[in-house]
């Protein structure tokens, strides 16, 4: 056997050793509490209309984009997607990218140089550290959420500095303190960079994000608002300065060298936002969060926060005991996700609930009952 192929069988062999084997699935018919699909624009017949009468309407459209953006890939429904979305957002420039992680990756490794810093809270998403492990700039972690270390670190940096944060946190659904990270950030010449994924119609008014709901968007120096999640969709955009999205531009290279994605993708980005203007969907999925909060500290089971987002967790301390829990929530009917190290540190495996508009309050207090009855033969 070859050294690779033997290398790679070693290492499925350790993640099967240890229980953290990652595998495809498929569920069928269970009662979604896994997905990013908070608002229930995925599965919107209505959602589906609006795109097909938008596409009508686009002069020419071709089903694939047929090129990166610099080639033949872009299009004037795109630029004005990117403007009527920074409107939204109340930032100056928007520049659309194929994913999330393109997104975050293409911002972080083109922005910081060699002698800048890039600090980061610990538990950022995976993009945001690829970026910055792309870069030759000088790294550091500040324990999460800790102004406190957050200030150490900004004591010794150098360069331009880059703090590189989540507004909503993928795997606890914490919140950051913005406003005095910010702060933090305005007193040591450092440029904040929000990754909004997660908070995108659940916090604001219309769902406009944290960081809008903090008043924040005038002095944050990029967002990354993600459509994958609360919109349904696919893509993100980075929101900044008319300068910022010339850079990207110029210099991003997961922007520059890709095709660009397809007019129906911008499509479904533009009829999706224009449903959150049409109506403010965060009120009513506030109140299936607040169900949820209210029913689980009735059990008494909660020795940790509940979260004020769509996603809840519940913490084991091994990966086969959240594997088992989420295979018996499966089996009741209820898809239910199991996330384990070293997605998450090890001893802090968890159940990652995601609520949505969709899920029924008596589906809500099924999904409670069951986390009971699981803790107390357990």
């Amino acid at each position: 056997m070859h050294k690779a192929a033997q290398f790679i069988q070693d290492r499925l062999q350790v993640r099967t050793e240890n229980g953290s084997l990652r595998k495809l699935s498929n569920t069928e018919d269970l009662i979604d509490f896994c997905s990013n699909d908070y608002l229930g624009f995925a599965r919107s017949a209505k959602l589906v209309s609006a795109i097909d009468e938008a596409i009508s309407r686009i002069t020419g459209h071709l089903h694939g984009a047929t090129g990166s953006r610099l080639i033949s890939g872009n299009h004037p429904f795109t630029e004005a997607t990117e403007a009527f979305i920074a409107d939204f957002h109340q930032a100056e420039s928007g520049l659309i990218f194929n994913s999330g992680y393109d997104a975050n990756v293409g911002l972080v490794s083109s922005l910081a140089q060699r002698g800048d810093t890039i600090i980061s809270d610990e538990l950022i998403h995976a993009s945001l550290i690829d970026g910055a492990r792309l870069t030759h700039a000088s790294r550091f972690t500040f324990k999460h959420n800790s102004l406190k270390d957050l200030e150490a670190k900004l004591k010794s940096a150098n360069g331009n500095i880059y703090v590189l944060v989540e507004s909503v946190y993928s795997m606890d659904g914490d919140t950051a303190p913005l406003q005095e990270i910010n702060m933090l950030c305005e007193q040591y010449q450092a440029n904040l960079i929000v990754d909004e994924a997660h908070a995108l119609g659940i916090f604001g008014n219309n769902g406009k994000g944290l960081v809008q709901e903090l008043n924040l968007e005038k002095k944050v120096f990029a967002r990354v608002v993600t459509f994958g999640k609360a919109l349904g969709c696919h893509g993100a955009i980075v929101l900044g300065s008319n300068s910022l999205r010339d850079y990207l531009i110029n210099f991003a290279r997961s922007f520059i060298y890709t095709t660009a994605a397809p007019l129906h993708t911008i499509a479904a980005i533009k009829c999706a936002y224009e449903t959150l203007i049409e109506l403010d969907h965060s009120p009513l999925i506030s109140k299936k969060i607040n169900l949820y909060s209210s029913l689980m500290e009735q059990t008494g089971l909660i020795p940790y926060p509940l979260s004020v987002s769509a996603i809840q967790t519940v913490l084991y301390s091994t990966n086969a005991a959240a594997k088992s829990a989420a295979i018996a929530l499966q089996q009741k009917g209820l898809d239910v996700r199991a996330i384990l190290s070293p997605t998450v540190p090890q001893g802090r495996e968890r159940l990652r609930i995601c609520l949505h508009l969709f899920n029924k309050d008596e589906e809500i207090s099924t999904l409670v009952g069951e986390l009971k009855r699981l803790t107390s033969i357990s």
